[in-house]
């Protein structure tokens, strides 16, 4: 029986009485049904773990189900900005010693989670993840159904490895052509989120697929994968192929890539096709992801600051774009521009590329890993009436500080040369 990619990962997973199920009804599997599914990696941060580890305390059980499945990373209030993110580290601190968590990533050895997970091999084709981050879907770039739910469905995974789910439907969005230059990830997923709305992939998976999307790298997959939620999706997912076995092997990881694919007559909810040759780089304007317009038709609107980072745009690629702008430029006299690399190994390789050194000259200021301006929490809250272009995945009212601020979420490209150019340009108004 055909089957959707996410009716086969699921699929592959399910229990019945906490046991595995034979792989014929695996293959049976369809959307909607309700499924009880082992978990392959279970992952908190420093907002959301606390929570967690009080739910677990609950339910009575000494140890996690396994030590080296659980994840735990410190990167939305770090390095601490106050005493009250203090003791959220302090409490993942403590509890990652108690039960002996191999997968501990604190402060000088971390990186936002949905870059450092994957870096460090921590996701494998054909897994099932559960976060408590929204953004845990970033890892259905890799092919896996990676999902993000509340702190008392990961205490509840802790402690039995399992966690309960309704298969989604699936909406399958094919990308034709060759994108232009400065054309990203990030262009083409804000184009869509922009074109079927906000809620428009609800509770459903979108699988990524089509020429376009086979000619990216892993970044912007990433990128892509880490949207979907901003479109209601559950889960955004990309088959494995060639380029996700290179990024894997590149990343050390010893794990096969699973070679799941979506059957050719399987049923979708929906099918879009997109040809990404004639797209121009996007901006969401303020107040939600969906607000997208092509750059250029946003006009100049003056800006007071710039974030290049965070789980969406935070990687090597994305900073390489950024510098590629602003090489030789300065940013503008009324803009601060603030780059946060996504982990350790970014910033390592981003020094080691003269990256570093370009955004300084330009007068950028360079931050440790860190989620902070992408939730409004520290290094680069804005003020009353502030504008900014963030390369971060929200933009509601009082995301990144005041609820009188604007967000404009674009990708590293638009970003960089709007610093420069002290407005939201195109990037071809910049370089030229």
């Amino acid at each position: 029986m055909s089957q959707t990619l996410a009716e086969k990962l699921l699929g592959s997973h399910a229990l019945v009485d906490g046991r595995p199920t034979a792989a014929e009804a695996g293959r049976s599997v369809r959307a909607g049904a309700i499924l009880e599914v082992s978990v392959d990696r279970v992952l908190a941060n420093d907002v959301t773990a606390p929570v967690a580890i009080r739910e677990f305390a609950k339910l009575g059980v000494d140890s996690v189900f396994d030590r080296e499945a659980v994840v735990l990373v410190a990167d939305h209030f770090t390095p601490n900005k106050d005493i009250a993110s203090a003791e959220q580290c302090a409490t993942v601190r403590r509890f990652a010693a108690e039960q002996g968590l191999p997968h501990f990533y604190d402060v000088g050895r971390n990186g936002i989670e949905h870059v450092l997970l994957p870096e460090l091999g921590l996701v494998s084709p054909g897994s099932v993840v559960v976060g408590a981050d929204s953004h845990a879907c970033t890892y259905g770039a890799l092919g896996a159904f990676a999902t993000g739910v509340g702190s008392t469905d990961v205490a509840v995974a802790m402690a039995t490895g399992a966690a309960w789910m309704r298969v989604p439907e699936s909406l399958r969005v094919e990308f034709e052509g060759r994108p232009a230059r400065w054309v990203g990830g990030k262009d083409l997923v804000l184009f869509l989120i922009g074109r079927i709305g906000v809620d428009g992939a609800r509770y459903q998976a979108i699988e990524f697929a089509g020429p376009a999307i086979d000619a990216l790298p892993m970044s912007a997959r990433f990128t892509m994968a880490n949207m979907a939620i901003e479109a209601g999706a559950k889960v955004g997912l990309f088959a494995v192929d060639d380029v996700t076995a290179a990024y894997l092997a590149a990343t050390g990881s010893c794990a096969k890539p699973a070679a799941l694919r979506p059957d050719p007559n399987a049923t979708y909810v929906e099918r879009w096709t997109i040809d990404a040759s004639a797209l121009e780089p996007q901006i969401a304007l303020p107040h939600s992801p969906g607000n997208v317009l092509p750059v250029r038709a946003a006009g100049h609107i003056p800006i007071d600051q710039v974030v290049i980072g965070s789980c969406t745009n935070g990687r090597l690629d994305d900073l390489r774009t950024a510098a590629e702008i602003l090489r030789g430029r300065r940013v503008d006299a009324h803009v601060r521009c603030i780059v946060l690399p996504g982990s350790q190994r970014v910033m390592l390789e981003a020094t080691r590329e003269g990256l570093v050194e370009v955004f300084l000259e330009a007068g950028a200021a360079i931050g440790p890993p860190t989620c902070g301006p992408c939730l409004g929490g520290h290094m680069g809250v804005l003020a009353s009436g502030e504008r900014a272009v963030s390369t971060t995945n929200r933009n509601f009212r009082g995301r990144m500080g005041d609820p009188r601020s604007e967000v404009y979420l674009a990708g590293p490209a638009v970003a960089a040369a709007s610093a420069v150019a002290g407005c939201i340009v195109s990037p071809e108004e910049v370089a030229a």
